[in-house]
Order: C-alpha cells, then structure tokens, then sequence
C-alpha cells in the first residue's frame, strides 16, 4: 500500500468517525431546534447558521435539516437564503477533494468514473442532473471535486440543482408546526426532480450509447 492509498484512506476514515460521533451526540432536529430558536437575535442566528451550512459536511446531515430552520425562521422568503446556503455548504467537501492526489489509490477508480461522467454530460448539466437525483448531497461533491470540475460550473449546477429540494424543504419548515428534519423528499417531489435529471441526461447518454454502436445510425 503506497503513501497516497494510506493517507486516503486515513481521510476517509476521520471523516466517518467524525459523522459517526455526532450522529451520537446531537441529532440534526435537535440542533435545528436550537438554532431556530435564536430567529429573534438576527446577528447570532446568522452567525450560527453560517457555522452550521460551513460544518455540516463533516457530520453527514441533509443539506434539508438546515433548510427547514431557515423556513421556520424566516417562512418562505427564506428561500434565497438556504439556496445560498445549499450552495455555501457544498463548497467544502469540493474543494477539500480538488486537492487529494485522485491520481492513485482507491479515490482514482472514483475520479475515473467522475471524469467519464462529466465528459460525457458536460460540467454543468451533469452537477445539475447528479443534483437533482436523490443522491447523498456529499458524494456529489466529492466526486465533481476529484473530477475537476470548474469552479463556475460547479456553483451553478450546484444552485439549479438544489432549488427545487431547498424550496420544498424552506416551505415545509415555514408551514411546520411542530419543528421536525424529516419527511421532506415527497414521492411526487422524487418523482419530478427524478424526471427532470433523466431529461438532462438522455442526450448525452443517447450520444454515447450512438458512439459505442449500441444504436443504429438513422439517416433521413
């Protein structure tokens, strides 16, 4: 095992300990509870929520649990708000893969797959489509990371990508009467962020299923 693969895998290894501890120490409604409750003291409140969308990555909680107290605070204009928020929160992990050496080890099998994904979809649409999907919001990050996306891309397929997820999540916490983090993923919301992410993707997947001649040429 060289130094890379050791020092990856001792990485990943602190990051699950630290999820794993939290996870046993504070839940996320319970937090929620806590920060929601400062929403009448603007200036620690959002001190407090810039903490919180900054290390929320290092505990593994959904990017929704945060979204729902800024719908409590804040009802639905708060949507501006998450949105920065979900974008904010998705940086760290991106930036923190832009510098493991992807190269080697067992995050270059990751990075190979990434980079196929994203030449195949475009930098972009692929963070917008892999966004919508109801996949870990983390494992996107990491992977748009390892892959060199740009920078610009990433933001904004990041930002179309969580609206529709964050609107929801903002308007369950401003309509909630009793603060809670989950129930936010509806069928029909699954369904039609689903939908729209099999949209964006059945271009590029056409094309390249053409350029394997896994399908016929057609000519007019």
């Amino acid at each position: 095992m060289n130094r890379a693969t050791r020092r990856q895998l001792a990485g990943a290894a602190t990051l699950g300990t630290v999820a794993v501890v939290a996870a046993l120490v504070v839940s996320p409604t319970r937090l929620a509870r806590e920060v929601a409750a400062l929403a009448d003291r603007p200036a620690l409140f959002a001190a407090l929520l810039v903490v919180a969308y900054g290390g929320r990555f290092l505990v593994a909680w959904p990017i929704s649990a945060l979204s729902i107290v800024v719908g409590v605070a804040l009802g639905a204009r708060g949507v501006p708000v998450a949105l920065a928020g979900a974008v904010f929160t998705c940086c760290p992990p991106y930036l923190l893969a832009r510098r493991v050496e992807s190269g080697v080890g067992p995050l270059g099998t990751l990075a190979v797959h990434g980079e196929r994904y994203f030449g195949a979809t475009g930098h972009t649409r692929g963070v917008v489509a892999a966004r919508l999907a109801p996949l870990p919001a983390d494992s996107i990050s990491y992977t748009a990371g390892l892959s060199d996306v740009p920078v610009g891309a990433y933001l904004v397929g990041t930002l179309l990508g969580e609206l529709p997820w964050v609107t929801a999540a903002v308007l369950v916490g401003a309509s909630a009467e009793t603060l809670t983090t989950e129930g936010v993923a509806s069928p029909a919301l699954l369904v039609g962020a689903g939908g729209l992410a099999v949209l964006l993707l059945a271009g590029p997947v056409y094309q390249l299923a053409r350029e394997r001649g896994l399908l016929p040429e057609f000519t007019g």
